[in-house]
């Protein structure tokens, strides 16, 4: 017989240590200092599973901590000084010139950050507020009372083994009860596909788009370096049909962070968006930077792709979706976190007023009534047609329409094209092998590019391997006769950590789950043709650790 929970009450419980989920807590306390809020992190400490390019718009800063540019110890330390647009061919790189871009797409005073570093100062301005942070716990169960109202959420248990059964070191979860609960968990979290499906969220928006994105952390050689330099490009070494780019960003301390986008949206299984990086970095207009140079972190996330059209309902009996776990990353940008902030700040509003009226556990349909008139919504609606536009026609022609597309909503306010829809889910969009050719990757020589395992090594991911695997399929013969036989085992390409083999045991294939090797990003739950890999947290405190990432 389990258990009996022990529980902790609070006004207000959030799910997630990311910037939706910290600008929320803090903007909670600012409101009303009275109110008690915890929020729950997935990760060993704050900042620990954050991973992103990153370069922020502070307008969600600016906010949230007015004054913050006077302080010290801030990590907003490289303004952005350079802004460059490419256009790579297999030898060659055209650059767009600045002018024609629409003013959306420039950098001018944004900031290049380790967004793990932002989340770690939110975190020590949340615990002054007197917010309580609990990382390494991770939220594995939502709580409902009888009206199937949300009402809290629980941790999951820690010591089970491998076989299901409590260990020696079992300690049932914690209930976290609440009048409200947020949920931040980030891309494609196990909480929020619970709520979407339980609430019905997404009965009136698109189908949710996602990419893919693995980034490195170099140190370069100081000839190399450029502090402030933004360089985007798209094209070469992915196909015209094939969604996609890269970012350079160069920090200060002659730190560089290199990353690849690759839209999940693509048709070939055999397509390897690791080593499609990997090739990334040896262009001539790319390479240069990093010769002398020395790797320092790697990691890989996920990425929400459908922007306006694709935003479930927010609001729900208890709660609200905030930050990405909503999907407010603006894709031609390639930011989310000014929105993420912004969400946070606004769900905290609206919460702070339900609960000084006397309101507890009901739906905060402000929220979602709000959204769309707000700065986010103003945001994502005038760039709501790139990434349809893009899929559809491919690069060349997808991105010079998307890019017209902006132009008349920033003059006009309107997009000839309305709003178009996004079509197939990615697992959808995915063809079988025998309409593919396989694609010949060059081996890693270990100076430039690597292989996938000496580069999980740097993300610092660990999981305790004498627990129930927290990569669950759903149905192994399924897998064996769709994923493996019609499409040729894309798992164990899209996975940017090594997760998934086939292997060969006793005149039979295997699927092997090497879980350990996990990162977090979620992709096989995206991707997996079938829909027949669920993603769900393993025991708090574990995965990557991702420093000044």
């Amino acid at each position: 017989m389990e258990s009996e929970r022990e529980s902790m009450e609070f006004d207000v419980v959030i799910v997630g240590g990311g910037p939706a989920g910290l600008s929320a807590a803090i903007r909670l306390k600012q409101v009303n200092p009275e109110l008690s809020v915890v929020v729950l992190e997935k990760g060993s400490e704050v900042g620990a599973h954050i991973l992103s390019g990153a370069v922020v718009d502070p307008i969600g800063i600016d906010r949230l901590l007015p004054g913050w540019r006077e302080e010290e110890g801030h990590p907003f330390k490289t303004a952005v000084t350079d802004d460059q647009f490419l256009l790579l061919g297999p030898a060659g790189k055209i650059r767009l010139p600045n002018f024609m871009m629409p003013p959306l797409m420039s950098n001018h005073g944004n900031y290049i950050v380790s967004l793990g570093n932002v989340c770690r100062w939110l975190a020590e301005k949340a615990e002054a507020l007197g917010v309580e942070i609990y990382p390494g716990f991770a939220a594995t169960e939502v709580l409902y009372n009888d009206e199937g109202a949300v009402i809290g959420v629980a941790t999951g248990d820690v010591g089970i083994e491998k076989n299901g059964e409590p260990g020696p070191n079992y300690t049932r979860g914690m209930a976290l009860i609440g009048r409200y609960v947020l949920i931040g968990e980030g891309v494609r979290g196990s909480l929020a596909k619970q709520l979407i499906a339980n609430f019905d969220l997404a009965r009136n928006s698109d189908v949710p788009k996602f990419g893919i994105g693995i980034k490195e952390l170099w140190q370069v050689k100081p000839e190399n370096h450029k502090q402030g330099l933004v360089q985007h490009s798209f094209g070469w070494p992915l196909g015209l049909s094939t969604g996609g780019g890269s970012f350079l960003y160069h920090l200060e301390d002659n730190l560089v962070a290199v990353g690849f986008v690759v839209h999940l949206n693509y048709k070939n299984p055999y397509l390897y968006p690791f080593e499609e990086f990997q090739r990334f970095k040896t262009h001539p207009a790319i390479r240069g930077t990093f010769e002398g140079g020395k790797r320092l972190s790697y990691g890989a996330r996920a990425i929400t792709e459908g922007g306006w059209q694709s935003v479930p309902k927010l609001s729900f009996s208890g709660g609200a979706l905030i930050g990405c776990s909503a999907g407010f990353v603006n894709v031609p940008r390639i930011k989310g976190s000014h929105n993420a902030v912004l969400s946070g700040m606004m769900a905290a509003d609206r919460i702070a007023q339900a609960i000084a009226s006397g309101r507890a556990n009901d739906e905060v349909v402000e929220i979602e009534n709000d959204w769309r008139k707000s700065d986010i919504g103003r945001d994502l609606k005038r760039v709501r047609n790139v990434k349809p536009l893009w899929s559809k026609f491919g690069t060349v022609v997808g991105v010079a329409l998307g890019g017209l597309d902006m132009w008349t909503n920033q003059l006009f306010g309107l997009s000839f094209f309305g709003t178009l829809k996004h079509g197939k889910t990615d697992a959808q969009s995915l063809e079988p092998a025998a309409q593919h050719r396989q694609i010949d990757y060059p081996k890693p020589d270990g100076v430039l590019t690597f292989d996938r395992l000496s580069s999980v090594f740097l993300s610092n991911t660990n999981h305790e391997e004498d627990q129930p695997v927290h990569l669950q399929v759903r149905d192994m013969d399924l897998q064996k006769r769709s994923e493996h036989d019609v499409f040729s085992g894309p798992s164990t390409r899209y996975c940017p950590a090594g997760v998934y083999e086939w292997l060969e045991k006793d005149g039979k294939d295997t699927y092997v789950i090497n879980a350990q090797n996990c990162v977090h990003c979620k992709t096989c739950d995206i991707k997996d043709p079938n829909q027949n890999i669920n993603w769900v947290p393993p025991q708090g405190g574990e995965g990557p650790v991702y420093p000044n990432m």
